[in-house]
Formats: C-alpha cells, sequence, structure tokens
C-alpha cells in the first residue's frame, strides 16, 4: 500500500483526482489533502507520503515553495498543472514528468507508473524548472537530458549540434563532449526553435551561433565555427539562406 498527500487549491479538481485515484488505484491511500501552501506544510510536518500529487499554482504561493520548506523531502512527486505552452516548455527543460489538466484515466496511470520509478530531482533541475516558469519569455540557461543511464544539465549556449540517431538524439557540444540523448531530434527541434536553433536537415540541428557559413558547392552545406561541416537539405534551403541573411544584415 502506497500513501499519498494531494495539494490541490481547485476544490473540483482535488475531488476528480481524488475520485480517480480511489477508483482506480485502490493501492493508493490518501492520508491527507491541502489547498494552500500554509496547509500543505502542515500536512507534510504530520506525514511524508510515498507520492506527493503537487499543483505548481496555490492561492497563497506556489509548489516550489513548498518544496523550500522541506529540503529533504523523500516523497515521490507527481506535479500536476493546466494546459498552458509554457508550463510544458519548462517542465521538458527540465525534464521532470508531469501530468496534464485536464488528464486522462491513462495519463494518469502513466505519471503514478513513473513516480514510483523515479528519483526525486534535484535542485538544479528544479531551479530549471522554477525559472523557465516565472520568466517564459526568456531565453532558458540550460537544459536537462536525459541519456540512457543519467540526467545531465546542459547549457544551452554549449550545445553546437544535435544529430538524429534513429528516435534517439546526439547532442554534440563545445569541447567535444557528446551526449546520447533518449528522444526524438523532432522532439528537441520543437523546444530549441525559438532560442536560435535551426533545423537544417531531417537528421541535423544546429546552434545559429556556430554556423560560420553557408557553402553554396556540393549541394550546400553548412562550416560551422568548429571545423564541421554538416548538410543542408534541399527544402531547407531557402530557410537557412533567410536565417543567416538576417544575422547578417
Amino acid at each position: 500500500m502506497l500513501t499519498a498527500i494531494i495539494i490541490e487549491d481547485l476544490p473540483d479538481a482535488m475531488q476528480l483526482l481524488k475520485s480517480d485515484l480511489e477508483r482506480h488505484h485502490p493501492e493508493i491511500e490518501i492520508i491527507d489533502t491541502a489547498q494552500s501552501v500554509v496547509e500543505a506544510a502542515k500536512a507534510l510536518r504530520k506525514n511524508q507520503p510515498d507520492i506527493l500529487f503537487l499543483d505548481i499554482m496555490l492561492g497563497d504561493g506556489t509548489g516550489f515553495d513548498i518544496l523550500e520548506i522541506f529540503p529533504e523531502l523523500k516523497s515521490k512527486i507527481i506535479f500536476v498543472t493546466a494546459s498552458d505552452e509554457y508550463a510544458i516548455k519548462a517542465f521538458k527543460f527540465a525534464a521532470i514528468d508531469y501530468v496534464l489538466k485536464p488528464y486522462s484515466s491513462e495519463e494518469l496511470n502513466l505519471a503514478i507508473v513513473r513516480a514510483k520509478a523515479q528519483i526525486k530531482p534535484n535542485k538544479e533541475r528544479l531551479s530549471i524548472l522554477k525559472d523557465t516558469l516565472s520568466t517564459p519569455e526568456k531565453k532558458p540557461n540550460k537544459i536537462s537530458l536525459h541519456t540512457l543511464d543519467q540526467i545531465i544539465i546542459v547549457h544551452l549556449d554549449d550545445i553546437v549540434r544535435c544529430e538524429s540517431d534513429s528516435n534517439n538524439t546526439v547532442f554534440y557540444l563545445k569541447e567535444g563532449k557528446k551526449v546520447f540523448v533518449t528522444k526524438t531530434l523532432k522532439y528537441f527541434s520543437d523546444l530549441l526553435k525559438p532560442y536560435e536553433f535551426l533545423r537544417v536537415h531531417q537528421s541535423h540541428l544546429i546552434n545559429i551561433q556556430c554556423i560560420s557559413a553557408y557553402i553554396k558547392r556540393d549541394g550546400g552545406y553548412l562550416m560551422l565555427k568548429n571545423g564541421e561541416n554538416v548538410p543542408v537539405s534541399v527544402r531547407k534551403k531557402a530557410e537557412v539562406i533567410g536565417v543567416l541573411d538576417k544575422i547578417h544584415r
């Protein structure tokens, strides 16, 4: 039997989650609920559950306030957030799982399965999440990358390029380091496109700041500042040339 505490400021959302857990997850016992940071602090001082369902935005603060009050919290955390593109982006940059309201029974089940297997996110990943949520208009400084056996924190400016490897992605960093990540290139292309990363080929995503020149011969390719050459697909040529023209104006 697992114990759980739900922290959610909206009564309807709280009741829905309680009902879903009672109906579909009898192995989880809800030992307490809270609708605010103050109530949550009182509940967690009495008991630390196996799983903490934590809403991000609360009436008197945020879920991060609770984590700062309890830095040694041992509970597995399932973050719950409203449907917001900035929130989703923030969770992806931090490589932290979340449940998006309104959620399906399948999504809730997957979140619980992941929570049972997860290690609590470290302070740096939580910091990435908090910073990206609090300043959605700014370019994030860092991104968390899931490898096969760990999560690595990388500065965005240290990424030279990304290359597709089947359903995985290889990150090429400055100083020559490579990181093999278990997500597709499309995932990172969509995530990084607003931050000066350009998909120049089906298999290649480039940090625009690392481009030295576009070479028109041999079908067209990019010369990078580190000396590497990256092909440009025929359908991407006009977009690449247009981006480079804007940079050099």
